[in-house]
């Protein structure tokens, strides 16, 4: 029992699966094609103005056709009523010779009906029948063909009844519509109506009229009208189909052309046929594309010459700073016998020089980077030992700041395939930086891996950053602060260099900070080069400061009592 319910719990899930994945195709289909929208759109639109319009004909003309068989059976039923009443009003002694020799009498209801139907004629050639009843005998009835008096509707013989109590009857007679219980599902007008003759009997006349005829033309008409309503529609969604295609098409076209455009093929363009909204949307859509790969083209070329002209002078200023460099040494080794001036210029231009350098060097590696020169010396690494040179380099640093290091390495290898050297230089860079603003608190270096990443994270707790900087940091020569000095002579280069490396690694490099509770910078690596990365093992906000985040959310605020003693005090 518990399997069956478990298979048949198996079925229904695969069934909603599929479900649901065919329910997202239509809704994807839906939202990206316009065409879909509009057919589907002036298909709901005509299916509802011809079904409206359906019913409102077919209930039109089938009031005309009930009411125009209503009126000629009420001439009809009126021309019988006065055949019936002279027939009626003859003497009871009235006699008709049925045989030579020999008279019988006559009864006044077989003369009513040979009045109507014709002596020796059949019946059946009449299209209706007749009932002429008597309420005061019990057999005062007959009937031109197969009705009863219990075919009468009761509400059609209480209107007669109510009649013949007040005396005034209604010469035309009263009418209903009803379905005949002889023939079930045959519709039927029953015209009654009441005849008094001379010797103040009452006899009632009641006429039944088939709407057989009627019904099956308005059947014909019903499914006319269906067929045409359908037809139609499948017209009208045609016609749909046809203009929006003319409208769409061009449309589809240049959002082909943008997409192609937005790749990178600026030589595209759209055909002009014609001078309608169409074809002036395509010239200015030409004219667009015009200007943008001329601009494109110029910005390239300025970009260019900004790049030549960096390395250019980044080279050409190496030969004039190796001799300013010597010359410098020169003068740094022989400080002890200058005077303490001279002594103290010469240590600060030794400083600056380092400093000049560094930025030279910087200088040519982002201009390899903007020239799309720069490469990958791959090897299989582990990270916890580039992060412990990295850590070796910085404490000097460190010491000099009052900082020290906090590491957080896991007990296996973190093996990843890294250019070590570029690697590296990314953790000095984000050591340096949370050694300069961690204001001599420790800063937590964290590793951690899973299957597909590497991620190190650098958290210091000083000044933080501000709402925005997250992603400014990395804008080359950006400064949180601009009126706060430098006090480890950076080159404004590092962070940009840093994400460059991290990018061409095919990794990520994301910092987060809040004033006041300092700022973590990740990098996540893939372990295999040329892996998508589709996560990191390391979450970008402290955990430490998520789980203040949450325990606020979460937080009920509590009235305590206030101690005696205060309470005493206040007193």
């Amino acid at each position: 029992m518990r399997s069956r319910r478990r298979t048949f719990r198996q079925i229904l899930g695969g069934v909603r699966r599929r479900a649901r994945r065919a329910a997202g195709k239509v809704r994807r289909l839906w939202r990206r094609s316009l065409q879909l929208q509009v057919v589907t759109s002036t298909l709901v639109i005509s299916v509802t103005v011809v079904v409206v319009l359906g019913v409102f004909l077919s209930d039109q003309i089938n009031k005309s056709v009930i009411n125009g068989r209503q009126s000629s059976a009420a001439q009809q039923a009126f021309a019988d009523r006065v055949k019936i009443a002279d027939a009626l009003s003859q003497k009871p002694d009235d006699t008709k010779a049925a045989d030579p020799g020999k008279a019988t009498p006559v009864d006044p209801l077989d003369e009513a009906m040979d009045a109507i139907t014709g002596s020796g004629e059949s019946t059946s050639k009449k299209p209706y029948e007749v009932l002429i009843f008597n309420p005061a005998k019990p057999d005062g009835s007959r009937a031109s063909g197969s009705v009863q008096p219990e075919n009468v509707p009761l509400s059609l013989q209480r209107d007669l009844a109510r009649q013949a109590q007040q005396g005034h009857y209604e010469p035309k007679g009263i009418r209903t519509t009803i379905a005949f219980t002889g023939s079930p599902g045959k519709l039927t007008v029953v015209i009654g109506a009441i005849i008094m003759t001379p010797t103040g009997e009452n006899y009632e006349i009641y006429h039944f009229f088939p709407l057989t005829e009627e019904e099956a033309m308005l059947s014909n008409v019903r499914v006319a009208i269906i067929v045409v309503g359908l037809g139609l529609v499948l017209l009208l969604a045609a016609i749909a189909y046809l203009v929006t295609r003319q409208v769409v098409s061009p449309v589809r076209l240049a959002r082909q052309a943008a997409e192609r455009l937005a790749s990178g093929k600026l030589d595209e363009r759209l055909k002009v046929r014609g001078e309608d909204d169409l074809a002036r949307l395509a010239t200015s859509f030409n004219e667009m594309a015009a200007n943008l790969a001329l601009k494109i083209h110029q910005l390239e070329e300025l970009s260019q010459v900004q790049r030549q002209f960096v390395s250019d002078v980044s080279h050409e200023l190496r030969t004039p700073l190796t001799t300013v460099r010597m010359a410098a040494d020169l003068l740094y080794d022989a400080r002890e016998d200058f005077d303490p001036m001279a002594s103290r210029s010469a240590e600060l231009m030794q400083a600056q020089l380092e400093r000049f350098e560094s930025m030279l060097a910087d200088l040519l590696e982002i201009s390899r980077y903007d020239a799309g020169a720069a490469t990958l010396d791959l090897d299989s690494t582990d990270v916890r030992d580039v992060v412990l040179r990295a850590i070796a380099d910085s404490e000097a640093l460190a010491e000099r700041h009052s900082t020290r290091f906090e590491l957080r390495l896991p007990n296996e290898p973190c093996m990843a395939e890294i250019d070590s050297r570029r690697v590296e230089r990314i953790l000095r860079n984000l050591l340096f930086n949370a050694i300069e603003h961690g204001e001599g608190k420790d800063v937590v270096v964290t590793v951690s891996a899973d299957r597909d990443a590497v991620a190190v994270a650098v958290r210091d707790h000083g000044i933080g950053l501000k709402t925005g900087e997250d992603t400014m940091v990395f804008d080359r020569f950006w400064r949180a602060d601009p009126s706060r000095a430098r006090t480890i002579g950076g080159t404004g280069l590092g962070l940009a260099i840093s994400r460059e490396d991290a990018t061409l690694h095919g990794g990520w490099l994301q910092a987060w900070g809040q004033p006041g509770d300092g700022s973590q910078f990740r990098l996540t690596l893939p372990r295999n080069a040329g892996a998508d990365l589709k996560g990191s093992p390391l979450s970008l906000v402290p955990p430490e400061v998520e789980m203040r985040r949450t325990w606020r959310g979460h937080m009920t605020p509590v009235l305590l009592p206030a101690p005696v003693d205060e309470v005493a005090h206040e007193d």
